[in-house]
């Protein structure tokens, strides 16, 4: 069957693509996820494209507080180092800044790349395209969270070989994301990097060139 969409789902699809958000740990309820409704979300990033359909994705369900403790110590000391790359105003504003939930939400999930060894058809010229793949199962899973009311946060001051070594990621595996998923207090209505005045929503039209780019270009 060739399956068409009604205007009214082409514009829920737009609200939920308008509401999705980047949730932070001042924001998550520690009410528990249902397995089904965590199985759904999972189900949502397996339907994502995948080059040469090799579906490249693996996931962690992380609950143990003691491992989420474990993560959470390795994003204290990142986040120390990251620190210094900020001056002034700007690493006042980023030690106020709450940039993960990892304790505070009860479901973490680490999202890793499987490499292959073998060929994969369509990353031969662009190996990357495989963790591509991958990411674009996250932005399901965070497009259907938001759809059933549950937020994500995305995770990335963490040292991913400390990570796999937590979680016993086998060698060739490369992680992608550590997510906190629960439900929030309140999904904000715009970013909250916005909000806090850290950066401003890029115009979409300053992004879009017809055929090539105009002007000079840097090599």
């Amino acid at each position: 069957m060739n399956k068409t969409f009604t205007q009214a789902e082409q514009a829920s699809l737009e609200e939920v693509m308008r509401h999705r958000r980047d949730v932070r740990g001042n924001n998550f309820l520690s009410d528990d996820i249902s397995d089904d409704k965590l199985q759904k979300i999972l189900e949502a990033a397996a339907y994502a494209p995948s080059v040469g359909f090799s579906q490249p994705w693996e996931f962690v369900v992380i609950r143990n507080p003691e491992i989420k403790k474990s993560i959470y110590n390795n994003f204290v000391e990142e986040n120390e180092a990251a620190k210094t790359q900020f001056e002034g105003e700007r690493s006042d504003a980023y030690q106020r800044l709450k940039l993960e939930g990892i304790l505070e939400a009860p479901v973490n999930i680490a999202v890793f790349y499987q490499s292959s060894d073998s060929p994969v058809l369509g990353q031969t010229s662009m190996p990357e395209v495989g963790e591509y793949s991958v990411v674009c199962a996250i932005q399901n899973m965070w497009l259907m969270s938001r759809a059933l009311d549950i937020g994500i946060g995305w995770v990335s001051i963490l040292d991913p070989e400390y990570v796999k070594t937590q979680l016993n990621a086998p060698k060739g595996h490369k992680l992608i994301a550590y997510l906190c998923l629960g439900y929030v207090k309140e999904f904000y209505t715009g970013p909250e990097l916005e909000r806090l005045n850290w950066a401003k929503k890029k115009r979409l039209e300053s992004a879009i060139f017809v055929d090539k780019y105009s002007g000079d270009s840097e090599a």
